[in-house]
């Protein structure tokens, strides 16, 4: 749960009828090398953070896209700039510090963008993009075998994030943490899989769960809501379910999530709310943007407590 976004380039097109097409096809050919999905890579002094963007054109001489930022949603830009292999846009803050907006100026420089990203706050960091990769299948996985990812009474194959000591419980094979604390993540990372878990929490209390670190499928105490792209069983920012089918606070529920390439699939207790969406990037908050490489499953733990049981994988062969 984390949140960001983008911004839109109205090209001017002469009045005149004969200078139009030429006008608006030198702007359209101009944006071509920076249109696409970028997974970004920030460096700050605390190390790098992962970042996303989506640019995209909007009917004959605009160009708009999406944000993710190092916390937060995809946010739409309204304009993107484009001029050549250079690229500029500027949105309101979101969740960061500061109250001006976030800024990105970028070029492209041997198939990779970088340049400079100017935050609320007025703090400047370098960053740079690669293309995000397809992450195609050639062929249907098969199935390898399914793996329980918690013990009865030890937290083995599990690590708390941020260097801080763990300080998640387990017992009788329940995992809990009853107040906010660091996010945990298997030692273990995976490619393409099926993934079983079973959740409860107390009223008004959130978490979720990261496939591959990068991807938040949003835990979220939501019974009588309606669905919405960060509210139970959505995938964060990105993908709405179809149906509201979170039950009481207090509750065990379940979550059966296959994840093939950037193809997902979730049944929340018992119903099918996502068949084979895209994700289009990362959420905010991820492990990283390296989207073509396998990843550990995180459990968030710094919005509220939760309990979790039964987390099983099977990974594809």
């Amino acid at each position: 749960m984390w949140r960001w976004s983008l911004a839109l380039f109205a090209f001017v097109v002469p009045n005149s009828p004969t200078a139009a097409p030429r006008s608006l096809t030198n702007a359209v050919t101009a944006g071509d090398s920076v249109i696409g999905r970028w997974d970004i890579t920030i460096r700050t002094p605390d190390g790098e953070r992962p970042s996303w963007l989506e640019v995209e054109r909007s009917g004959r001489d605009a160009v708009i896209g999406r944000f993710v930022g190092i916390s937060g949603s995809a946010r739409p830009i309204s304009r993107v700039e484009v001029h050549g292999d250079s690229l500029h846009f500027s949105i309101p803050h979101q969740w960061e510090d500061g109250d001006g907006n976030l800024s990105l100026d970028g070029h492209l420089t041997s198939g990779r963008l970088e340049g400079m990203m100017t935050f609320p706050d007025g703090k400047q960091f370098a960053w740079t993009a690669v293309r995000a990769p397809q992450l195609h299948r050639d062929h249907a996985p098969q199935w390898g075998t399914p793996i329980h990812l918690l013990h009865a009474n030890d937290l083995g194959g599990w690590h708390s994030l941020g260097g801080t000591t763990n300080t998640w419980a387990v017992a009788n094979g329940v995992l809990r943490n009853d107040k906010p604390k660091p996010n945990i993540v298997t030692d273990r990372v995976f490619t393409d899989f099926k993934l079983h878990v079973e959740f409860r929490y107390p009223k008004g209390s959130n978490s979720g769960v990261y496939l591959r670190g990068r991807h938040e499928v949003q835990i979220q105490d939501d019974y009588g809501n309606p669905p919405w792209n960060d509210r139970f069983a959505g995938v964060y920012g990105f993908i709405e379910p179809n149906e509201m089918v979170a039950k009481r606070a207090n509750e065990w529920q379940t979550y059966d999530i296959t994840l093939i390439g950037r193809t997902v699939t979730v049944v929340a207790n018992g119903k099918r709310v996502i068949c084979d969406e895209v994700i289009p990037g990362i959420t905010g908050g991820a492990l990283d943007s390296n989207e073509g490489a396998p990843g550990p499953i995180m459990l968030q733990g710094d919005e509220g407590p939760v309990e979790y049981r039964n987390i099983v994988i099977t990974p594809a062969r």
